[in-house]
């Protein structure tokens, strides 16, 4: 098992009240807005807003009438996910609909009790294959029959040009060197085979897009998967 160390402490990260304030600020995700769209009974769509951040996802399922439950490992996150809804939801509620919890640990949750998952930017956070595969594992769990998972999940190449981050040694896709910790770098097809395993193909092609700088690169696996079976 390799020794390289955790590197920067992923809580102290995430619960950083600028960090917070960061991704509060961000508009919904575009390709989540489209989805949206597409369902047609929104009420009647149970959907759990995974790593929900500072709620830039969950204000606008809620406003569009979705059955919305939202989870985050980052207490300061879930501080201020329950500030932003709670003029839609109302304080009590808000409490039951955002919740501190780890991706790998939906105990909280029924077995197939969501119809859509969101997941962005969250599965990478893992910080070794172990946790990886609960996570999926859970994600599969609380997962309805013919549900889907939206993802977005780094590929390999993210990170700073001058000290790219490293394989860790005896892994298959753990990285060390990004400012968070580690992260679970995949590329698309290796991240439909990790969602094959669990019984979920994608519905549309999965996709990679490359936004980079002179300084970093951001290099973004993009899918949607649905449940099989």
């Amino acid at each position: 098992m390799s020794q390289v160390p955790l590197g920067p402490d992923p809580a102290r990260f995430w619960e950083d009240p600028a960090r917070v304030a960061e991704f509060a600020a961000r508009e919904p995700d575009v390709r989540l807005v489209d989805l949206m769209q597409r369902y047609a009974a929104p009420r009647a769509t149970r959907v759990l807003d995974l790593g929900c951040a500072g709620g830039r996802n969950t204000e606008p399922l809620l406003e569009a009438g979705f059955d919305v439950i939202a989870v985050d490992a980052s207490s300061a996150m879930v501080a201020a996910t329950r500030a932003r809804v709670a003029p839609l939801a109302g304080a009590a509620a808000t409490e039951h609909r955002v919740l501190l919890a780890r991706m790998d640990d939906l105990s909280f949750a029924a077995d197939a009790s969501f119809d859509l998952v969101v997941a962005l930017g969250i599965y990478q956070q893992a910080q070794d294959e172990a946790e990886w595969t609960r996570a999926l594992a859970e994600t599969a769990r609380v997962l309805r029959g013919d549900g889907r998972v939206l993802v977005a999940n780094f590929a390999p190449g993210t990170g700073p040009r001058a000290d790219p981050p490293g394989l860790v040694t005896g892994t298959r896709f753990v990285y060390t060197g990004l400012a968070d910790g580690r992260a679970c770098l995949l590329t698309a097809d290796e991240l439909d085979g990790e969602f094959a395993r669990i019984g979920l193909a994608p519905e549309v092609p999965t996709t990679t897009v490359d936004r980079s700088s002179e300084e970093h690169r951001r290099v973004t696996v993009n899918a949607l998967y649905r449940k099989t079976g």
